[in-house]
């Protein structure tokens, strides 16, 4: 594989490491500044239990990194001293290579680049993600329940997680699917259509990404369920 690779943590940090897990929205981005190969990163929390709420978790969290070649996304899942802190610190640990095959709009002014093509079998992965108007955040929000509840009884959904960087105003959704099929019937019906619909209609969005991945190398766990 050649071109830009992505790679997602998903951590449940243990009960004993709490203050460590808070300390990486303070400290975080310091411990990013030598990592070979890194070109974008993102510190994510999650909403409760995991979830799209309001409501922020106190031990669910996220790391979003993009790579300049596949072999600088190994080297940092396999060795580097960052991720053999979250192992340690993690009561749950989730990560994934994703190989980039479309991607909507920008994240921080950043679209991935396309690395590969739709596949026609097999899972895929989606990352959504959007700064909200703190104008039209009351408006979002109510909108938001419905394609959250439609998520997570999708059929064909094998995981789906809130994440963000910054409480109410930017948020995102990661999301694993059994196929290309499974996350169109999701996305282009019911109470998601409806939401993407009214986010278009009534500009909620200053910035927002659409981004859809082949998961390579999915090992771990999260929110109870076994990948790998």
């Amino acid at each position: 594989m050649t071109g830009p690779i992505a790679t997602l943590i998903l951590v449940d940090v243990a009960a004993g490491s709490r203050l460590w897990g808070y300390s990486r929205f303070v400290t975080g981005r310091f411990d990013m500044s030598d990592i070979p190969g890194l070109s974008f990163f993102r510190i994510l929390g999650s909403g409760h239990d995991g979830g799209f709420g309001l409501r922020p978790s106190a031990s669910r969290q996220g790391l979003f990194c993009l790579f300049d070649t596949a072999a600088t996304a190994d080297r940092f899942l396999a060795e580097d001293p960052l991720v053999v802190r979250y192992r340690k610190h993690a009561g749950e640990f989730l990560s994934v290579k994703l190989h980039t095959y479309s991607c909507r709009g920008t994240w921080a002014g950043l679209s991935l680049p396309v690395v590969t093509d739709t596949p026609t079998s097999g899972p895929i992965a989606a990352i959504t993600r959007a700064s909200i108007r703190p104008q039209r955040a009351a408006a979002f929000w109510r909108m938001a329940p419905p394609a959250q509840d439609a998520l997570a009884d999708a059929p064909g959904c094998l995981l789906a997680t809130g994440l963000g960087e910054a409480p109410l105003l930017r948020q995102a959704t990661f999301s694993i699917w059994n196929g290309v099929d499974d996350m169109d019937r999701y996305a282009r019906t019911g109470a998601h259509l409806d939401a993407i619909r009214a986010a278009h209609r009534h500009g909620f969005f200053s910035e927002s990404m659409f981004a859809r991945f082949i998961p390579v190398d999915l090992q771990g766990s999260y929110k109870g369920l076994a990948f790998g």
